[in-house]
């Protein structure tokens, strides 16, 4: 049993084990494999690289990669055809690797041939083939990662329009590809907004066959500092050493090449000058090795992808022999080829093969004779650094050149004028000129150093920078001072632009750089290019007076004199004159006369007079009196004269005067002593310029006082001007001309049309006893002669803002001119409202908080004065006598009122005796004989019923009367509501006086209500403090048979409680 279970034991052990033997046997699932032919110049590829391109090289790639390693010795076509073909039939390959250095054109055309036929990917890696396979044959798959002859022309230009080198010339060899390197300058030339000048082109064979005299005097033919090459590296040698015997290499000239003519990078050439220019990859310094992963890579990641999509690999090996017919799956597998990304790289390829967005870079040839990258081109911008040529050491030391200059400028508009580079591209726009502004740092962000930041420069100054530049025939490097401005001593040491110049920095200095005796001292200035000096510019008055402009017309003075004295002591005169005369107030009152006659007072004096003034625009009263006349004449003759000179001025002065040339020159009296005017008149001007050398020397004391108000710069000192801050600005006058010209809205404006005092120039700055201040100053004279530089002014100095003298424009008048009437306007509407307040607040409150006391009798004394003095004097009848009612209504209630006062003597009197019935008749006698009164009193007035119990017209009353309701008669309009009215007069008068009061069987009078007009009066109420007419109510009244009795004030009167009680006769 136990023997039975170790051999099943065996037994399984050994099956076990010859699965796991029998799994290692047998081949499993295939892995996808790429083969990729690597092509090696002869001469170029190192023995060490072949045991590196195994398989295990390319473990991190997506797919496993087979590679298979081609030395090509023989530039025969035929034979490196017969070897290419052989090994596509012998190896399914994928792809093909190109290592194109310069020198294997010929290999480059082969291969672009076979992928052609084959379709075949073919990657170059080094961008030798980019020349002669422009264009490629067509259904080829080639690709390079090098860049275009077009590409490379493009970033060459960019580096021109970097430094402004605007005129070149062209040299050629015979070398493949000329044709097109000329079409595309030409183009790139042609299309540009930058103003290119292709001086010339200069096409030969440079061979040693050819004559070396021959060479170098076409050479010596050429009149421009920078030059593009364009052959090969050898030709390129020979070029370089007739350059150099015909003096056309040195700092002062420029040669760009491309990267075809650099070749291998290193061990340049001898003969190649210093500072030689030319665009390359970016993988210019990759090694062999790096370049092939990178286009192994690119056919891995397209082959991983044709798998995911496909499932499989595409099928290739197709031989040369076999019959063309491109299958779909190698255009399918090509399609991949174009769009891959590889280590954060981006390889993508256009239908011509070239990468789209390369990344170049520009490398210079240092005096180490080593390649330096001196700038970098990466999607669409440049990164330059300053400079490109090696004209300084490691201490920025400018070396000797005898054509290229350092100059120093300075930001002043319209002169110079700075701004940022396009921040799409990187660049300057057309018409401006780089130029450079020291900064802090030293590295930026691509690596690359750069201690200065890169601006753009235009203007006046930069036009006659750029004409002499290419009239005297120099280049030159243009920066920013940042110690200072102009120039000016500073403990010794001078700073700014004549700084940058004396202490050798710069070779010249160009802006707005005005000559004066000082700065010639240490520097030599050229001719004057623009003629300027010292000019003043004010503010121009925005037409808009201020709120109280509507009394300026007279001073302070004469409208206290009008308003104060003249209208006071006017007054009292003719008050004085009227009180005192025959027929005036005053007489009226002593002579006994009847009262009633002229009340003049002071106060209606005031009134006549005002309203003289303004048009009568108050109630007045005229006096009686013929020397008061006169006075009256004469102040009205006054304020006709007084109100045509202020209507004259006032026009004057609300007119829009846009400004007034209230300053001379720098002598004038607001300049040197301008403490004495009100305000301190303020001026000011920029510190350490010219003009500020100017005024500390000529006027000291001018100087003191202003240096509290100078300004940092032009623009503070404008916008201080308009703000009110500043009331004059000294400067150059062409700065200000211009800044006059151009100023928005065209408020500032400088004094007398641009009246230039201490005339000088703006002038070149150069180091003393330079040999180029000739050469520039024939220039500039040249300049002047041909109308250059009156073009340049009419573009840079000239603005759409005039500058005449004394110019004056009307328009309307705004609010802000108004404005002081309005306020006024206001203020009285305030005060009125106040007074309104303080009227209600007394009558409704104080007045009856006051307690009744004949200690307050001389505020009542007081205030009924005042009172008087203004409203006139109330005469008060006589106590024997009822006042005589002041109504206007209508002559028919006039007539009534004079009928009723009539009856009351009449009773009154001793002859009546008190026959009330004698009364009636006289009444009915004069009513008869009256037709006007009759009609009157039918259509509009109650009848007047006067009863007696006992009189021989009327019965008898049978018993009192019913009580009648009371009504009110509405005031009459404008009547006055505090004044005393008369009484109410009772004309029922059967009892004598000295009669008993309510004996037996005696007549208790009726009770009289109010009269009730048709004036708007509403309910039958009687208000107090309103005149009133009691009436009786009777048969046969229009107005409801009421009979008119009297006048009354507030509410009727109750029947009398006994005789004394009855009103007076």
């Amino acid at each position: 049993m136990g023997r039975a279970l170790a051999h099943a034991l065996l037994l399984s052990m050994v099956l076990g084990c010859s699965a796991v033997f029998m799994d290692l046997l047998l081949p499993g699932p295939e892995e996808p494999v790429v083969n990729v032919a690597v092509v090696f110049g002869g001469t170029s590829y190192p023995l060490h690289i072949q045991s590196r391109l195994s398989p295990q090289s390319f473990l991190d790639m997506p797919l496993e990669i087979h590679p298979i390693t081609v030395i090509v010795n023989n530039t025969n076509p035929s034979t490196l055809l017969t070897q290419i073909c052989n090994i596509l039939a012998s190896h399914k390959i994928h792809g093909i690797i190109f290592e194109d250095n310069v020198g294997t054109e010929a290999v480059a055309q082969i291969l672009d041939f076979i992928s052609s036929q084959t379709q075949v990917p073919v990657i170059s890696i080094s961008g030798g083939s980019a020349v002669v396979l422009t264009p490629k044959e067509p259904g080829s798959s080639f690709l390079q990662l090098g860049v275009s002859i077009e590409q490379q022309i493009q970033v060459i230009f960019k580096v021109l329009e970097e430094y402004d080198w605007g005129s070149f010339t062209v040299i050629t060899s015979l070398y493949p590809g000329y044709n097109i390197f000329l079409d595309v300058i030409r183009s790139y030339t042609d299309a540009s907004y930058f103003g290119w000048e292709l001086q010339e082109v200069v096409t030969f064979e440079m061979s040693q066959e050819r004559s070396d005299s021959r060479t170098q005097r076409l050479l010596r033919q050429i009149d421009a500092q920078v030059l593009i090459v364009y052959c090969s590296r050898e030709e390129a040698e020979y070029l370089f050493t007739m350059a150099e015997e015909a003096g056309l290499v040195g700092p002062g000239y420029i040669w760009i090449v491309p990267s075809l003519t650099v070749g291998n990078m290193e061990v340049p050439p001898s003969s190649f000058p210093v500072g030689l220019i030319s665009v390359v990859t970016e993988s210019w310094k990759l090694s062999l090795r790096q370049k092939v992963r990178d286009g192994v890579a690119i056919i891995a990641m397209g082959a991983a992808s044709f798998f995911r999509a496909h499932g499989y690999l595409p099928e290739v090996g197709r031989d040369c022999w076999t019959p063309a017919g491109a299958p779909a799956t190698n255009t399918s597998f090509y399609r991949h080829l174009l769009n891959v990304t590889w280590e954060h790289r981006d390889f993508s390829f256009n239908e011509g093969g070239y990468l789209i967005r390369p990344t170049m870079v520009v490398i210079s040839l240092n005096p180490h004779r080593l390649w330096e990258m001196v700038g970098k081109w990466d999607k669409g911008v440049i990164h330059m650094k300053y400079p490109v040529w090696p004209r300084y050491g490691s201490s920025m030391q400018p070396v000797v050149d005898n054509r290229h200059l350092t100059v120093a400028t300075l930001e002043e508009r319209p002169f110079v004028i700075v701004e940022n580079t396009d921040p799409s591209t990187g660049v300057c726009v057309r018409n401006t000129v780089p130029c450079r502004k020291q900064t802090n740092s030293s590295h930026s962000g691509n690596g690359l150093v750069d201690p200065y930041t890169k601006l753009c420069c235009k203007g006046f100054c930069i036009d006659i920078l750029k004409k002499l530049a290419k009239t005297v025939k120099f280049s030159y490097d243009l920066y920013l001072v940042t110690n200072g401005k102009h120039g000016k001593i500073v403990r010794g040491v001078w700073n700014g632009m004549i700084g940058e110049v004396y202490y050798e920095r710069a070779d010249m200095a160009i802006g707005s750089l005005t000559i004066n005796e000082e700065r010639s001292e240490i520097v030599d200035f050229s001719v004057p290019f623009v003629e300027t000096g010292i000019s003043v510019m004010v503010a121009r008055s925005n037409g808009t007076v201020s709120p109280s402009a509507f009394l300026e017309p007279y001073s302070p003075a004469v409208w206290v004199m009008m308003f104060v004295m003249c209208l006071t002591v006017v007054a009292v005169t003719v008050f004085v004159f009227e009180y005192f005369s025959p027929v005036g107030y005053n007489q009226n009152l002593t002579s006994g006369k009847r009262p009633g006659g002229p009340t003049f007072t002071i106060g209606k004096s005031v009134w006549l007079l005002w309203a003289l003034v303004f048009n009568n625009s108050v109630p007045i009263e005229n006096p009686k009196g013929t020397t008061s006349k006169i006075m009256v004449l004469i102040w009205a003759f006054f304020a006709v004269i007084f109100l045509a000179s202020y209507t004259a001025n006032l026009a004057a002065f609300m007119i829009q005067e846009q400004y007034i040339d209230t300053v001379s020159g720098l002598s004038d009296r607001k300049f040197q002593k301008p403490q004495e005017q009100y305000p301190p008149f303020r001026f000011g001007t920029v510190p350490n310029g010219s003009t500020e050398r100017n005024i500390r020397s000529n006027y000291p004391d001018m100087h003191t006082h202003m240096v509290k108000y100078n300004q940092r710069s032009v623009e503070d000192a404008l916008t201080s001007l308009k703000m009110g801050k500043l009331d004059a600005f000294i400067y150059d006058a062409a700065v200000l001309n211009y800044m006059a010209g151009k100023d928005e809205g065209c408020k500032l404006v400088t004094i007398g049309s641009g009246k230039v005092f201490a005339t000088t120039g703006y002038g070149i700055a150069l180091q003393k006893d330079s040999h180029w201040k000739r050469a520039i100053d024939l220039a500039l004279l040249q300049f002047l002669g041909d109308g250059e530089t009156q073009k340049l002014e009419t573009v840079w100095l000239s603005g759409i803002c005039q500058n005449e003298k004394n110019e004056v424009m009307s328009s309307k008048l705004d609010i802000d001119n108004m404005a002081g009437v309005f306020y006024m306007l206001l203020v009285a509407m305030g005060l009125s409202l106040l007074v309104f307040a303080w009227e209600h607040l007394v009558y409704w409150k104080l007045r009856h908080s006051v307690p009744k006391s004949h200690k307050l009798d001389f505020l009542l004394a007081i205030s009924r004065g005042i009172y008087s003095c203004f409203s006139g004097v109330q005469t008060l009848a006589s106590p024997g006598r009822a006042p005589t009612p002041d109504v206007t209504a209508n002559s028919a209630q006039a007539n009534v009122l004079k009928m009723l006062q009539a009856a009351k003597e009449m009773v009154s009197t001793a002859s009546v005796g008190g026959s009330l019935e004698q009364a009636t008749r006289t009444i009915e006698d004069w009513s008869s004989h009256s037709d006007r009164l009759q009609t009157t009193f039918s259509l509009r007035t109650p009848q007047l019923v006067v009863q007696n119990s006992t009189g021989a017209h009327r019965a008898p009353s049978s018993g009192p009367a019913p009580p009648e309701r009371l009504g009110r008669a509405c005031a009459p309009k404008g009547a006055p509501l505090g004044l005393p009215l008369p009484q109410p007069i009772l004309v029922d008068s059967r009892l004598p006086r000295e009669e008993k009061w309510r004996g037996p069987n005696e007549y208790v009078p009726h009770l009289h209500h109010l009269l009730k007009f048709r004036g708007g009066c509403t309910g039958d109420e009687a208000r107090p403090g309103f005149p009133h007419l009691l009436v009786k109510t009777s048969p046969g009244g229009d107005f409801g048979e009421q009979a008119l009795m009297g006048n009354h004030i507030g509410a009727p009167l109750p029947p009398p409680t006994s005789p004394r009680d009855l009103p007076p006769p």
